[in-house]
């Protein structure tokens, strides 16, 4: 299939009563407008895309104030050393306290940093996933459209045998009348037609699901009414060795696991920065300020205020925590390796992948060409059958032998058809080439 470059469309007027012609194109544009995991996909990137607008809120100091009053209603008795005692009651004060308080961390062994590029990665990861989302929903909108073509050409197949089968009838009633034709004839000719009639039906409720399950992937109204092409373009010239060669860059799960051991390596980073030194400038503005109403020591302030800058530096070196900054590391390392096996388990499957829809390819290619030419001959053998039995010189189980292998024909050369182009869909859904 040829490279889609598609703007996010809206169906206009889908929703009307009257029949219309949807086009792949449209389908695609819809869904990728709509479908609710590509939504889904989009909302978990717009949270890691917001996580990254603070990127540099790590290298931002901490402020912070405080501010609180007491009240004090208190009964003080004391003893003095001379013998002198002093009691009393009812003695009330208040404390008005306020602080602010900046941390500023100037150096934690470049972990900042680290956390930095991290969110960044995870950017990337979401616009990966949402790529990987829109490959996979543009490959089952492609199989979902093409497979309503198939059995509306099934239908079509199923509709020209009841044609056959109409003249077969009448032909046998004709007979019957002028004397040369027999009743059984005629009845099984009935009975092959009201057979076909049923397989109408069944096709037509057939395709009617299929474009529930279309509605559903482009997130439209339930029984939107709209008809579909009656052809499946083949692109047949793929090379096997192209889509080998793009796979490692453009296939989007692969990328999503290369991305998560590049995540990995930066946690290492962070787990390491946390076994070097902390450096933190630090500032505090106080104030303070107490009011005494009565004091039992006459050398006690009814009246206390102090206020004042100060300012220095702390360092944090890390000695001993139980080895928790060990384990954490060794667990970082591990989950480098777990994420190494994953990408290369995941490149294995994939290349595997391709390999079998290659050869499927090539395969319902073959077959397809050989049915094209199969149903050509099975088309011309009913004409000369059905002719020959106009004229009384053939017998109805050789007739309806024909009508039988050509829908036969019609059944597998439509079948290839839609496997070449499933085949050739799962090709470039593996390359990562659906869109771009």
């Amino acid at each position: 299939m040829r490279k889609l470059f598609l703007p996010l469309l809206l169906l206009v007027g889908f929703s009307s009563p009257a029949q219309r012609m949807l086009t792949l194109e449209e389908a695609i544009a819809t869904s990728l407008q709509n479908n609710y995991n590509i939504l889904l996909a989009k909302n978990d990137s717009l949270a890691a895309a917001l996580d990254y607008s603070f990127k540099n809120a790590g290298f931002l100091p901490r402020i912070n104030g405080n501010l609180g009053t007491l009240w004090n209603n208190n009964a003080q008795k004391q003893t003095l050393a001379d013998g002198t005692k002093r009691e009393s009651k009812g003695l009330k004060s208040n404390n008005i306290t306020a602080q602010l308080a900046l941390n500023w961390t100037l150096f934690d062994g470049l972990k900042m940093f680290a956390t930095r590029d991290k969110l960044e990665e995870f950017v990337k990861l979401g616009d990966l996933a949402i790529k990987n989302q829109i490959v996979n929903t543009v490959a089952s909108v492609i199989n979902t459209y093409y497979n309503i073509v198939r059995q509306k050409q099934q239908l079509i197949a199923v509709e020209e045998q009841m044609s056959l089968s109409k003249e077969r009838v009448k032909l046998a009633q004709y007979k019957l009348d002028i004397g040369v034709g027999t009743k059984p004839d005629v009845l099984q000719g009935k009975l092959d037609l009201n057979a076909q009639k049923a397989a109408q039906l069944l096709q037509q409720t057939l395709i009617a699901k299929l474009k529930e399950d279309l509605n559903q992937l482009m997130n439209v109204q339930q029984s939107t009414i709209y008809e579909v092409s009656d052809t499946i373009p083949i692109n047949t010239r793929l090379s096997l060795g192209d889509i080998q060669s793009s796979v490692e860059n453009n296939n989007p799960a692969l990328l999503i696991a290369k991305k998560n051991i590049d995540i990995a390596g930066l946690t290492l980073k962070e787990r390491k920065a946390e076994r070097l030194p902390t450096l933190s400038f630090n500032s505090t503005y106080n104030f303070n300020r107490t009011t005494n109403q009565a004091v039992i020591n006459p050398f006690s302030t009814l009246f206390n205020r102090t206020k004042g800058l100060n300012y220095g530096l702390t360092a944090t070196i890390p000695i001993l925590n139980n080895f928790t900054n060990k384990r954490q590391i060794k667990q970082a390392e591990l989950d480098i390796q777990y994420q190494q096996i994953v990408y290369d388990n995941q490149k294995s499957l994939i290349s595997l992948s391709v390999i079998n829809a290659w050869k499927d390819y090539e395969l319902q290619k073959r077959a397809l060409a050989l049915e094209e030419e199969n149903i050509l001959l099975a088309k011309e053998n009913v004409n000369i059958l059905f002719q020959v039995y106009k004229l009384n010189s053939t017998t109805l189980i050789q007739l309806k032998e024909a009508e039988k292998s050509l829908g036969d024909a019609y059944n597998r050369l439509i079948a290839a058809r839609y496997s070449t182009k499933l085949a050739e869909t799962e090709l470039l859904r593996l390359k990562g080439d659906l869109i771009r």
